[in-house]
């Protein structure tokens, strides 16, 4: 008698168990999508030269560097503003600036994310170099943001 009352019981919370995964991992590709879509929104609102679009992408307090080897040789970090790069990708240029991003890597753990992405940037149809992003992003209650954005940029084996 047992043994019937057993099995109905271990189905019923393998099932649940399974149920529960499926639903954390339906969720999670949800977050990953909106985390994505801030990315996009941030290179889409850089190609249209949409600087309140870009502003957008961002927390408040975000903060952006790049790294990379200067003309000597050496290891350099520039530190930039986001009030600066807003106000770039605001004024009038003659070429569209169009950053191509090659893959995704999405790691989420509750509000905090981080996005590692390799990309071309473009001026016009003109290659000017390559990298990585990696995106420090946090979730507040008006959603997904960038909190930090730091890039590499090489001129040689990019994609």
């Amino acid at each position: 008698m047992k043994k019937i009352i057993i099995i109905p019981i271990l189905f019923i919370l393998a099932f649940s168990s399974f149920a529960q995964e499926a639903s954390e991992i339906k969720e999670n590709k949800s977050e990953e999508k909106a985390v994505r879509m801030v990315i996009e929104s941030l290179f889409d609102g850089m190609r249209a030269g949409d600087s309140t679009m870009v502003r957008n992408c961002f927390h408040k307090n975000a903060t952006m560097e790049s790294a990379f080897t200067d003309k000597t040789g050496i290891p350099r970090l520039e530190t930039g503003t986001i009030d600066g790069f807003c106000e770039a990708v605001g004024s009038p240029h003659d070429q569209i600036w169009d950053e191509k991003i090659w893959s995704y890597d999405i790691k989420i753990d509750g509000i905090m994310a981080s996005v590692w992405t390799e990309y071309s940037f473009y001026l016009g149809e003109r290659k000017l170099h390559c990298g990585v992003n990696a995106f420090l992003m946090f979730k507040s209650e008006k959603g997904w943001s960038i909190l930090r954005i730091m890039d590499t940029r090489r001129r040689e084996d990019c994609r």
